[in-house]
């Protein structure tokens, strides 16, 4: 968690994926933005079905002591059940979309993606730099190889999703492509709408003492 927040200004937490930490904490310093931040495993990527009682239970516990709390994730696979969570919290709100793809995209652009080809399986540069970790065995396609064509018959294309250009990143993106036998892009996205969500709910917010 990053340290105590001026006592001048709104306090904010954000509650987010650790998939997001560090773009989170590049934003929040070039915004200057005084936001804490908390963490729920990243691993929770692979099992959605964590991620409203572990938001709720942080909630829970740490609403009273801010202003508004940022929820660093999309739908990510809740089926609702986070924004159904988030009525109760009326001083929280999450960040646009599906899941991370779609707001680090462009909602627009992600779904003029999606439409391009259905079949497309997105990295980002944390899922590049973890994909053998978070994929290959997040999925048990070390254990059992077969499982991957199981899991990808129906993907054609692999999309990266670029926030911080990396020579080594793109390679990294590149063997994983091939590894899962498909066609490989890549797209320059940078931080999309989670820029201008700390902006609208911390920066703004701090404006308005």
């Amino acid at each position: 968690m990053q340290g105590p927040q001026d006592q001048d200004q709104p306090k904010t937490l954000i509650l987010a994926c650790g998939a997001l930490a560090k773009e989170i904490l590049v934003l929040t310093e070039q915004l200057g933005s005084a936001a804490d931040l908390q963490c729920l495993p990243a691993g929770y990527h692979n099992f959605p079905e964590k991620i409203v009682p572990a938001l709720r239970a942080e909630l829970d516990s740490r609403q009273d002591d801010y202003d508004n709390v940022l929820i660093g994730y999309g739908d990510c696979g809740t089926g609702g059940g986070l924004d159904r969570l988030l009525k109760d919290y009326p001083k929280a709100s999450r960040l646009p979309g599906a899941h991370c793809y779609a707001f680090y995209a462009g909602l627009d652009v992600f779904d003029a993606m999606m439409e391009d080809e259905l079949g497309t399986f997105f990295l980002t540069d944390y899922l590049v730099r973890h994909f053998n970790t978070l994929i290959v065995k997040g999925f048990g396609m070390d254990r059992f190889p077969n499982l991957k064509d199981m899991y990808f018959e129906h993907y054609k294309k692999l999309v990266y999703l670029v926030q911080d250009p990396s020579q080594n990143l793109s390679e990294k993106a590149l063997e994983a492509a091939k590894y899962l036998g498909l066609e490989y892009s890549e797209k320059v996205v940078g931080y999309g709408l989670m820029a201008d969500h700390i902006v609208k709910h911390s920066i703004a917010e701090a404006n308005h003492v």
